[in-house]
């Protein structure tokens, strides 16, 4: 007969639970594009295993890279209607604008609000709004530092134009930057989203502009810091 768990054993266990979910909060997953990055630093330091400079820096590879490519979980607004930060990163550019002319979308004024990425920030990007995809385009371009105002026009970038369910359009623009090369999207022409899901990931340092409706109230200043899938950018009227 198996021994009824005693009230230590139980109160063992309850605190191991306790540490490995604080744990599971507190270390964030990684994204799986990263996953080969990762696994190229852990074999750097195996094969050096014997040298101690190349163990030492194929461990500091992967530990750079886990920390890059992290995907921290979020939980978006529940206030309808709203538009949120499609990464993390500062807010650097808040102006009037025309949207891509490479996503066909109605020729009037929008409002973009450009939010750049250092090597330091998660680089996953997350749907701004719910809805639906309509289009998604991408364009070469050059790799200028994303931080400068003409990198939305010069720079590589992926646009996608996403509709919500009140059929209102707005767009999330990646922007490859100086030393990003390299731009992931996942999602689709009719792809359903929800707010805050994860769709796609540039590396490394990189721009995020996203377009909302002339007339939006924008919740955000110059210098903010945004979390993407949470900060609320814009609430369009």
């Amino acid at each position: 007969m198996a021994r009824p768990a005693r009230p230590a054993d139980a109160a063992n266990e309850s605190e191991i639970a306790r540490f490995v979910e604080l744990v599971r909060s507190t270390v964030p997953p990684i994204h799986a594009a990263g996953l080969p990055f990762i696994a190229g630093g852990l074999g750097v330091a195996a094969a050096g295993r014997k040298h101690r400079w190349l163990r030492t820096a194929g461990l500091t590879a992967a530990s750079a890279c886990a920390l890059f490519f992290r995907h921290p979980p979020r939980v978006p607004p529940t206030r309808p209607g709203v538009v949120v930060a499609p990464a993390d990163g500062l807010v650097t550019l808040i102006e009037g604008v025309r949207p891509p002319a490479e996503l066909g979308m109605p020729d009037v004024p929008m409002t973009r609000i450009s939010i750049f990425l250092s090597i330091f920030d998660a680089h996953v990007q997350r749907a701004p709004v719910a809805g639906e995809v309509v289009t998604v385009k991408y364009r070469p371009g050059q790799f200028q530092s994303a931080d400068k105002d003409s990198a939305s026009e010069l720079n590589e970038c992926n646009a996608v134009w996403f509709r919500t369910v009140e059929g209102v359009d707005v767009a999330a623009v990646q922007i490859a930057g100086l030393i990003a090369r390299r731009i992931v999207c996942s999602v689709h022409p009719r792809d359903k989203v929800a707010l805050g899901e994860t769709y796609g990931l540039i590396r490394f340092g990189s721009r995020l502009d996203t377009y909302v409706p002339e007339g939006s109230r924008v919740a955000v200043e110059l210098g903010q810091r945004a979390i993407g899938g949470e900060t609320v950018l814009a609430e369009p009227v």
